[in-house]
């Protein structure tokens, strides 16, 4: 529970220092938003997180097959839907209150509360995509590790575990901050009528964030 709160903690400040720029968190009612959703959410997420290995260590179902859905399946999985709800809860405010968008020249011609769930729910995804194949492949591998009988003992199995995942974080860093531009594009049509009726644009940006 305390490793899975540490984590989601660290998301979250990074999700917060990286998002649109549009929402000024000036008054203090908006601050205090912001830090009851974060908390909230990373509280949730942990605790979600940790469950299923709370559940299988003291419940009575310990058959391989539990211990191999719960100890080695579940976590990935788990871990990129939590992942994607912090972000998504964290970055409410973006579709909440709006985004800048801006015409292919820069200028800025209105806040969109649809472009702001489009960056967040892009952002969300990709959280997702990043956590979730970081932690599951890496069981993939060091599972075929072990049938070849490739390491002999525990500390050495534990070594290889995180080689391979710092090995697949570093390279799906990249991969999944490239899934959606970083400066997105909404179309005329999914914009609301007060920004349609100021441009004539058939296609806007927006700073989706990271």
């Amino acid at each position: 529970l305390f490793l899975q709160f540490v984590f989601h903690t660290y998301t979250t400040g990074f999700t917060l220092l990286n998002g649109n720029g549009t929402v000024k968190a000036e008054d203090y009612s908006l601050q205090q938003k912001q830090l009851v959703y974060g908390l909230g959410a990373i509280s949730y997420a942990a605790c979600v997180g940790a469950l299923p290995l709370v559940f299988v260590n003291r419940s009575t179902w310990k058959s391989p097959l539990t211990q191999l859905v719960v100890r080695k399946i579940l976590p990935a999985p788990l871990l990129g839907v939590t992942s994607a709800f912090t972000a998504a809860v964290v970055r409410s405010p973006e579709f909440e209150h709006g985004i800048e968008v801006m015409d292919r020249n820069g200028k800025i011609v209105g806040v969109s509360r649809n472009a702001g769930e489009k960056a967040v729910m892009e952002t969300a995804l990709s959280r997702a995509v990043l956590f979730g194949t970081t932690f599951f492949l890496p069981e993939v591998l060091v599972h075929f590790v072990q049938r070849a009988k490739l390491v002999k003992t525990p500390r050495a199995l534990a070594s290889v575990r995180m080689l391979v995942i710092t090995s697949v974080l570093t390279g799906m860093v990249p991969v999944s901050f490239s899934m959606f531009p970083q400066c997105g594009e909404i179309k005329r049509e999914d914009l609301e009528p007060e920004i349609l009726s100021s441009t004539e644009e058939t296609k806007l940006f927006y700073n989706r964030g990271i």
